[in-house]
């Protein structure tokens, strides 16, 4: 039997990113419901960032799980960048109307160490659970991310083992939107859990082929971020943060119209299908508002007949041998 590795509870969690203005501003009231109402709603995980508004969304976590008892709930934040004060208050994007920081990338083993106190400083907070090296994937960095990696693997990684070691944190692991350095982490280092967007979804499933089985083999979780696809699944027009393309809208469409012959919401289709795969901890849909927060989790439990799930595999759009609700 592999090891098992510390995970967050699931399956539905709360991901920070729209708190931090993402694609728009979000008023402290509107945050702070969304919050309360996540955790009203049962959710226990929760996922943040230095990089999401540049320390907002860190704060606004702060300001209302500090009200909770800090053994019932699960804490992940991030490291990969250091925020440095800066009173031009530069663009984020995709956040606008952050705090007065500019995030520099650091994968170094100070750097870390610094930003995890960063983290604490922010959250006013004195406990997080699992930390993940951040956007240190060929999206963010393009060809130069396989020499940063190393960086990180010597530092970053090598502090977050110091950190679980000695019992500071629970685990650590990636936080990235590509499969490939998930992988790698696993060939070179020790990870715990992943924080995966976007490559595991009704929609596309790459994470599925290797590094599935590698977490299996190894007793480690995996947390689906982006389980809409930027939206996509959601009814928007976007996929992995831009305009879908076609052959997207037709699939959708068409996963949609298989859906309402069975009477099922395609959003709940898209979470429950995230969640059913065993590697999976906890799936992180985003939301800015209270209401959106409950719907997801009723979206969550609605019923789904095991007809539908059969129809998909038959038309192709999902693979045969896919694990579904049951």
């Amino acid at each position: 039997m592999p090891q098992s590795h510390f995970a967050p509870p699931g399956p539905l969690g709360f991901g920070g990113a729209p708190l931090g203005n993402m694609f728009g501003v979000v008023s402290e009231e509107t945050a702070e419901a969304a919050l309360g109402a996540a955790w009203d709603t049962g959710v226990r995980y929760f996922d943040t960032a230095p990089h999401y508004g540049s320390g907002l969304s860190e704060h606004r976590f702060g300001h209302v799980l500090r009200r909770y008892p800090r053994e019932e709930f699960v804490l992940s934040t991030k490291v990969g960048r250091i925020m440095r004060p800066d009173p031009s208050a530069p663009e984020n994007p995709p956040f606008v109307g952050g705090l007065p920081f500019r995030g520099e990338y650091d994968y170094t083993y100070d750097g870390t160490m610094r930003s995890v106190e960063d983290s604490y400083q922010r959250l006013g907070l004195a406990r997080i659970d699992i930390v993940y090296i951040h956007d240190l994937a060929a999206d963010h960095h393009g060809d130069a991310w396989k020499a940063l990696f190393d960086v990180a693997m010597n530092g970053a990684a090598r502090a977050l083992i110091r950190l679980r070691d000695e019992g500071v944190i629970k685990g650590w692991g990636m936080g990235v939107n590509l499969t490939e350095p998930c992988e790698r982490a696993l060939e070179m280092s020790d990870p715990d859990v992943f924080l995966l967007a976007g490559r595991y979804s009704l929609l596309n499933q790459p994470a599925l082929d290797r590094l599935f089985p590698m977490c299996a083999d190894r007793g480690v979780h995996v947390v689906v971020g982006g389980p809409y696809n930027s939206g996509l699944l959601a009814g928007g027009r976007n996929f992995e943060y831009r305009e879908a393309p076609a052959e997207m809208i037709r699939k959708r469409d068409r996963l949609a119209e298989i859906c309402g012959r069975h009477g099922v919401d395609l959003r709940s289709a898209a979470l429950q299908f995230c969640a059913a795969h065993p590697v999976v901890a906890a799936i992180i849909p985003g939301a800015k508002h209270a209401d959106k927060v409950r719907e997801n989790a009723r979206l969550m439990a609605a019923k789904i007949p095991q007809a539908l799930w059969e129809d998909l595999n038959r038309e192709g759009l999902i693979p045969a041998d896919v694990p579904t609700p049951v």
